[in-house]
């Protein structure tokens, strides 16, 4: 199998579309039945990462099976961290965000955290609390669990004390330069 990453384009969307489809039938039959909901993430929303230069489709033999963005900091969210702190919170970072693939597509993760990190030594991403899969995936490629963060979004429950946010586990990695690198 020939595996590539590249940007995404407009003409890419009808394939992103189904493969964000796709990742929610992964999302809801690992028991994550909240996550990804009401239409999210929306044509709008990755038009968005496109006109930000985060877009990025994961290409198998030819055929889009993957999408994931990579944004630069600052990620508004972020701003504000609860029962934890970012490792570091002075440097730049990128985020990934809206990770997707087919079910039958593996290594996905990897394949994009090594496009990540050869672009930027110092990531954050954030989870849904139900997403497992997502938990393993981060624990298994040495990120660090930061604390709770809370994304602003409009109609959500309003959790005691807090704005109406939707509740998400955040987690960081930096890659230390050695001498060699």
């Amino acid at each position: 199998m020939k595996r590539l990453i590249r940007a995404a384009r407009p003409t890419d969307m009808a394939d992103i579309m189904k493969v964000m489809d796709a990742a929610k039938q992964i999302m809801r039959q690992s028991g994550n039945m909240h996550q990804w909901g009401d239409g999210y993430p929306s044509e709008a929303i990755i038009t968005s990462d496109m006109e930000k230069s985060g877009a990025f489709v994961i290409v198998d033999d030819g055929a889009i099976t993957g999408y994931f963005a990579f944004l630069p900091s600052p990620e508004p969210t972020y701003a504000n961290i609860y029962e934890g702190e970012w490792l570091d919170d002075t440097l730049p970072y990128h985020v990934v965000h809206r990770i997707a693939s087919y079910p039958q597509a593996h290594g996905i993760f990897s394949s994009l955290m090594d496009f990540c990190f050869r672009r930027d030594g110092n990531i954050r991403i954030d989870t849904h609390r139900d997403n497992t899969i997502m938990q393993h995936n981060i624990a298994k490629h040495g990120f660090t669990y930061c604390g709770i963060i809370y994304l602003a979004s409009a109609g959500a429950p309003v959790p005691v004390g807090r704005l109406p946010q939707q509740e998400r586990l955040a987690y960081q990695k930096i890659l230390r330069m050695t001498e060699e690198q």
